[in-house]
């Protein structure tokens, strides 16, 4: 008997893959960092999760993708999920009572408010700049000869309190080779990007409203300075997943299997955003010059034709 349901989680940077038993839990879970939107990288998620479970194709009763390629599913997916759905659904599953989820992928960052049972109210999604994500901190650790998974521990070894004026995932570059040329500590210009690119996710957060408690999700939540600059300024302790890379992957899965067993569904035809401007390391962009603290957002309140929040 086919037990098995697979979500699926094509990014702009990486793709997820987690597979979850008749029980709803975990039993396996890939994460392969493609650099775009890749369906060799799905492809290796996949192999690498039913490698791990130890199952084939044949023991799976349905297949779940979300995420900017979802319609990449080699074979096709079963059900095809928005992001936003899928991540609150998976954050939700992880943590219990969660009212904020603040997911900072590769190439975006989403702020999305749900209610006491794990369902969408509001969200707001930063996807015209790159500012504050995955491939922001990229440019940055380059910028200051260290590798992304020491930017956070480095850091936080200096003090924010160096002004950064642009947040723009391609002039930042520039302004933190202006500050390394004037003599400031690498480390100190670190921790003042991390602290202004928290200032600018509180932005966003307020666009639906500050709740509590607030789980932190994507792969840029394996950056301690992020986390503790975003603590600090929210206020208070974030709720991390174990691996937040894969929330998305789950709560398609999830989706998916209430859907399978007779459970409402949300809308699976709903467009995601198109990917944000990444400007391939050079020119100018009217989205993101001209202020330091704006960001470009698409803010909705989704309600289904029930009445009931997706």
């Amino acid at each position: 008997m086919s037990a098995y349901v697979v979500g699926m989680d094509l990014g702009s940077t990486s793709a997820e893959c987690v597979v979850i038993d008749e029980r709803r839990e975990i039993v396996a879970t890939a994460v392969v960092e493609t650099g775009t939107v890749s369906r060799k990288g799905l492809q290796r998620a996949i192999d690498e999760a039913f490698g791990e479970a130890g199952i084939e194709r044949d023991l799976v009763r349905a297949v779940a993708a979300t995420g900017y390629g979802r319609r990449l599913v080699p074979g096709g997916a079963d059900f095809v999920f928005t992001e936003i759905s899928a991540h609150a659904r998976g954050v939700a599953a992880l943590f219990p009572g969660v009212r904020l989820v603040v997911d900072i992928g590769g190439q975006d960052t989403k702020a999305i408010q749900v209610d006491e049972a794990g369902r969408v109210e509001r969200f707001a999604m930063n996807d015209r700049c790159a500012s504050g994500t995955g491939r922001f901190y990229e440019g940055l650790a380059h910028a200051l000869e260290t590798d992304i998974e020491s930017l956070g521990e480095f850091a936080s070894r200096g003090k924010a309190d160096l002004e950064i004026s642009s947040l723009c995932a391609t002039f930042a570059v520039t302004e933190v080779i202006a500050l390394l040329a004037k003599g400031h500590d690498p480390a100190d210009i670190a921790a003042s990007v991390h602290h202004a690119a928290a200032a600018r996710t509180l932005g966003l957060i307020g666009q639906v409203g500050k709740a509590s408690p607030v789980a932190l999700t994507g792969g840029v939540a394996r950056n301690a300075a992020v986390v503790h600059s975003l603590s600090e300024a929210l206020g208070e302790e974030l709720l991390i997943p174990e691996n937040p890379q894969i929330t998305g992957a789950y709560g398609a899965a999830l989706l998916a299997a209430e859907s399978l067993d007779g459970g409402s569904q949300p809308d699976q035809n709903a467009t995601a955003p198109a990917p944000p401007h990444d400007h391939g390391g050079s020119g100018s962009c009217a989205d993101c010059a001209g202020s330091k603290t704006e960001s470009s957002v698409t803010m909705l309140t989704l309600t289904a034709p029930s009445g009931r929040v997706v």
